[in-house]
């Protein structure tokens, strides 16, 4: 049997995925929906922490570079922080859901958590320090809205995009 002499050094495995230097986002992004799961699959789980934000964003971002529609990254992008943002700071939840669906002319992103409670979309003063996130959802989104859940809500955002 032939051993490795003291100065050879063990091979390092090649790392990175789909070919993509490791710490670059796209990098990042694959191994989001690997580790984490595919949202557009169905419901991924999520700690209740503000670093899932940034998860939650890499795991949208790759499914619409899946679906070929990465104009729509920028906005998506922003929306889900914003929805994300909420039931982290105000539903005291463990976990929350996120989804990612798409329909005839139609992406639309779902963060489900258990508490019933309604967001409610306030006026925004310019010198206002919070408050912008669903001011900002009802903005930028086509479409948005929330659901009851027989344990919990499912608060949404829908953006047009071209028919497949």
């Amino acid at each position: 049997m032939a051993g490795r002499g003291a100065s050879e050094q063990p091979q390092r495995m090649d790392t990175t995925a789909g070919g993509r230097p490791p710490g670059s986002i796209e990098h990042q992004t694959a191994t989001a929906l690997d580790l984490v799961g595919d949202p557009s699959a169905g419901e991924v789980r999520l700690s209740s922490r503000p670093e899932s934000a940034a998860t939650a964003r890499r795991l949208v971002i790759e499914v619409l570079r899946g679906w070929a529609l990465s104009q729509f990254e920028d906005k998506a992008e922003l929306l889900v922080s914003e929805l994300v943002g909420n039931a982290v700071r105000h539903t005291g939840a463990r976990t929350f859901g996120l989804c990612v669906l798409r329909r005839r002319g139609w992406i639309r992103v779902e963060v489900r958590d258990p508490s019933r409670a309604l967001p409610c979309l306030l006026p925004v003063c310019s010198l206002d320090i919070s408050g912008r996130g669903l001011y900002l959802v009802d903005r930028l989104a086509d479409r948005w809205g929330v659901d009851l859940l027989p344990r919990g809500k499912s608060t949404w955002f829908e953006l047009r995009v071209p028919d497949r």
